[in-house]
């Protein structure tokens, strides 16, 4: 598959279905590329299908199964879009967080395999039921730690708006947890003593909320 370059091309591609709920414009608008005028569209159309099919699959379904409606706030960023973020992120100007291309690759941008060769996508995005149940300060932890015993993420990053969270699935996961809102800093990682073992009283009130 070439990449879009036509409107018949691109609404095509739009119309690929990654999961049973998710088509690929539904991770295709970027507010960098809105306000830019840039074409955020992927060099390499296949992978970022293959890639975003496994995050739709593995995490996104099983999540809105269990808490209802996902919303995605931001997602799949070609290299030029993310390139221009990351560029004027360093320059100062506020509203933009892109890290560099190499370290997004396989994260945001999808239809790049990372240095190692491996694939895969983030998204990042918010649970709106979730968020209008659990908004006490460090409430975000009891949906990290419920994520963290149910489904094989890569990493997740927390934002303090509606709990928003960057959630990767990657083919080599590195099952890292990392936040801004209190309590800031990592929630988890594998050599943590916290990583290993079943979390229930963490998440526990999420069974009771969302039965």
């Amino acid at each position: 598959m070439k990449k879009p370059s036509s409107v018949q091309t691109l609404t095509d591609f739009g119309r690929v279905r990654l999961s049973r709920s998710f088509f690929m414009r539904d991770f295709l608008f970027s507010d960098i590329a809105s306000i830019h005028g840039l074409n955020n569209m992927p060099d390499d159309p296949e992978l970022a299908i293959a890639a975003g099919s496994r995050l739709c699959e593995e995490l996104l379904e099983p999540l809105q199964n269990t808490f209802g409606r996902i919303a995605i706030r931001s997602a799949f960023r070609s290299a030029e879009v993310n390139a221009l973020g990351n560029e004027l992120q360093r320059a100062g100007k506020p509203g933009y967080n892109c890290a560099k291309n190499e370290a997004n690759y396989a994260g945001h941008i999808w239809d790049r395999r990372d240095a190692d060769g491996f694939m895969g996508a983030t998204a990042c995005i918010v649970v709106p039921s979730f968020w209008d149940r659990f908004q006490a300060e460090g409430d975000w932890q009891k949906l990290a730690w419920w994520i963290h015993d149910h489904l094989p993420y890569s990493d997740m990053y927390f934002f303090p708006k509606f709990w928003a969270f960057n959630l990767t699935w990657h083919e080599r996961p590195s099952r890292v947890i990392k936040s801004y809102p209190k309590p800031t800093g990592t929630l988890t990682a594998p050599k943590m003593a916290n990583h290993c073992g079943y979390h229930a009283g963490e998440w526990a009130g999420i069974e009771v909320a969302f039965r």
